[in-house]
C-alpha cells in the first residue's frame, strides 16, 4: 500500500469520477487522510491565488463552495504558520457562529477529529491545534475592530454588512505578520466597498468569480432545479445563482448613489417612529414575504429607515415579528396594508398585543402614485438608512412601475413614510389612539 505522500499525488491524479471509488478502497486511516485532504476536492477556482495579493475577493453564487473556500484557506495559512492571529467576520455573530466556524464548512468542520479546534463561544475564540488563535467578530458592531490586531482576515458576506466602517477597521487591523492577507467570500451586490475592491488596479486585489452551477455535482438536485424555477433569467437569478453584479435599472425609482450619499451610522432622536407592514397573503414556499419595515422622523422632518426585519413565515410569525419590532423601538404605531383581510391583520396583531396602536391602510392607488412621493423624498435627500440593508435596496432599485411587481419590503418602506412624511396621517384611520406617551426618543448605537 503506498504511504501518505504517493497516495496523494496518486489521488490527486485521478478524474473526479473515479476518486470516491478508489478512496473506498483504501485503508480506514487512509480514507480518513484523503477525506481532509482539501486538495482532492477543491475545483481550481478554489485553490489559493498565486501571487503577492492582499485581498483575495471571491464572488460568487449561492451553494457555489465559498464558505469551505474561505475555511480552507484560513486552514492552509494557519497549517503553513503564516497565519496566528487571525479575525473571523461576518454579517452578524449568528451568521459568525453558525456558519463560519460551527457550520457544516466551516472551521470544525474542515479539520480532522485529531486537529479539531477548540472553540470556546463566550471568549469569541478558537485556538488551533498548532497554537494559533481566531477571534469572532460582527460587522454589527465595527468598533469592537478598533483595537486589535491581525495577521489574517475572513469577511463572509462583505456586500451584506450593515455599517461600512466594520470594513474599513478590519483593514486598518490587517498589519502584523509578514504578508498580512485576507479572503473576502460574498455573494456580489453593487455595494461601494464591492465595487471599490473590483476596480483596483494595483495587484493587490486577486477576484474569483463563479456561480451556484460550477458546484452542481455537490448541490441536491431538488435545490437546483427549485432554484432554476425559482429565479433563472430574473435579476435576483443573474445575481444569486450567477454572481453578476447589477447595477441601477433604467426606468427605476431609486438610484444606489443617492441612497449610499444619505447613509447614516446613526440617527438623532425621533419624534415618531412607526412599522409598517405588507402582509404576504398566503403562507407556503412560493408565498412572498411579509415585508417589516422600522422608520422614523426627527424634528426637522427627515425620515429615517431603521431596520428590516422582513420575513417569510405563517400569519403568527409576522405578527410577532411585527409586534417584537415595536416594542424594540418603542414605535407609537403599526401600519399595516389592509386591502387583504383587514380584520384578520387586525385580529392577529391583537392577539399578540391587545394595546399596540394600528393603523390600516388601503391601497386606493396604483404602486406608482404610492410610491413616487417617497421616491421624490429620497431624491431631495430627505430620508435616511441607518447603516446598510442590502436586500430591501436591490428591491427598490430593481422596481420598475408598471413593468415589475412592487416587492414586499418596498410596499413596506412606502407605507411607513408616507405615513410619516407624506400623506398617511391623513388617509389612513387610527384602529386604535395612539398615546403620546409612547413618543419614542430612540437612538441608534
Amino acid at each position: 500500500m503506498p504511504d501518505e505522500l504517493s497516495l496523494a499525488g496518486l489521488l490527486a491524479n485521478l478524474p473526479p469520477d473515479q476518486l470516491a471509488d478508489v478512496i473506498g478502497s483504501l485503508t480506514p486511516t487512509q480514507q480518513l487522510s484523503a477525506l481532509y485532504d482539501w486538495s482532492l476536492w477543491r475545483r481550481p477556482k478554489q485553490t489559493t491565488p498565486e501571487g503577492q495579493w492582499r485581498i483575495w475577493l471571491i464572488l460568487a453564487g449561492r451553494g457555489f463552495g465559498k464558505t469551505r473556500t474561505g475555511a480552507e484557506f484560513i486552514r492552509e495559512q494557519v497549517d503553513s504558520g503564516n497565519a496566528k492571529h487571525i479575525a473571523l467576520v461576518g454579517a452578524t455573530a449568528a451568521d459568525v457562529r453558525d456558519t463560519m466556524v460551527e457550520g457544516e464548512s466551516g472551521l470544525l468542520a474542515i479539520y480532522p477529529p485529531d486537529q479539531r479546534p477548540r472553540y470556546e463561544p463566550s471568549k469569541r475564540r478558537i485556538t488551533f491545534h498548532n497554537g494559533a488563535t481566531a477571534s469572532a467578530y460582527s460587522a454589527d458592531e465595527p468598533d469592537r475592530l478598533r483595537g486589535p490586531n491581525h495577521d489574517l482576515a475572513w469577511a463572509d458576506e462583505l456586500a451584506a454588512w450593515r455599517y461600512p466602517d466594520a470594513w474599513d477597521q478590519l483593514m486598518l487591523g490587517l498589519r502584523i505578520g509578514d504578508h498580512p492577507r485576507a479572503v473576502v467570500t460574498t455573494t456580489p451586490r453593487p455595494t461601494p466597498i464591492i465595487q471599490r475592491l473590483m476596480k483596483a488596479t494595483d495587484r493587490s486585489v486577486a477576484i474569483t468569480r463563479g456561480s451556484t452551477y460550477e458546484n452542481s455535482a455537490n448541490l441536491a438536485n431538488d435545490f437546483l432545479n427549485e432554484m432554476k424555477r425559482r429565479y433563472e433569467g430574473t435579476r435576483l437569478g443573474r445575481q444569486e445563482l450567477h454572481a453578476e453584479i447589477l447595477e441601477d435599472v433604467e426606468g427605476a425609482l431609486w438610484q444606489r448613489d443617492n441612497i449610499d450619499l444619505n447613509r447614516v451610522t446613526g440617527a438623532p432622536p425621533l419624534k415618531r417612529i412607526v412599522v409598517a407592514i405588507d402582509p404576504a397573503v398566503t403562507n407556503n414556499e412560493d408565498s412572498n414575504e411579509t415585508g417589516i419595515v422600522i422608520a422614523g422622523i426627527c424634528q426637522n422632518n427627515q425620515g429615517w429607515l431603521l431596520d428590516d426585519r422582513t420575513l417569510r413565515g405563517s400569519p403568527s410569525e409576522w405578527a410577532h415579528a411585527a409586534i417584537s419590532a415595536y416594542n424594540t423601538f418603542k414605535a407609537d404605531s403599526l401600519v399595516a396594508e389592509a386591502n387583504q383581510g383587514g380584520d384578520m391583520i387586525r385580529h392577529l396583531l391583537r392577539t399578540v398585543d391587545a394595546h399596540a396602536p394600528i393603523k390600516l391602510v388601503h391601497a386606493s392607488r396604483g404602486k406608482r402614485t404610492r410610491a413616487e412621493p417617497v421616491a421624490a423624498l429620497y431624491e431631495q435627500n430627505r430620508i435616511h438608512h441607518v447603516g446598510s440593508f442590502p436586500v430591501l435596496e436591490d428591491q427598490l432599485c430593481s422596481w420598475i412601475p408598471d413593468i415589475s411587481s412592487s416587492p414586499d419590503r418596498l410596499d413596506a418602506l412606502v407605507w411607513a413614510f408616507t405615513d410619516l412624511m407624506v400623506d398617511g396621517a391623513r388617509r389612513a384611520p387610527v384602529v386604535a389612539p395612539i398615546s403620546l406617551t409612547q413618543t419614542s426618543h430612540w437612538r441608534v448605537s
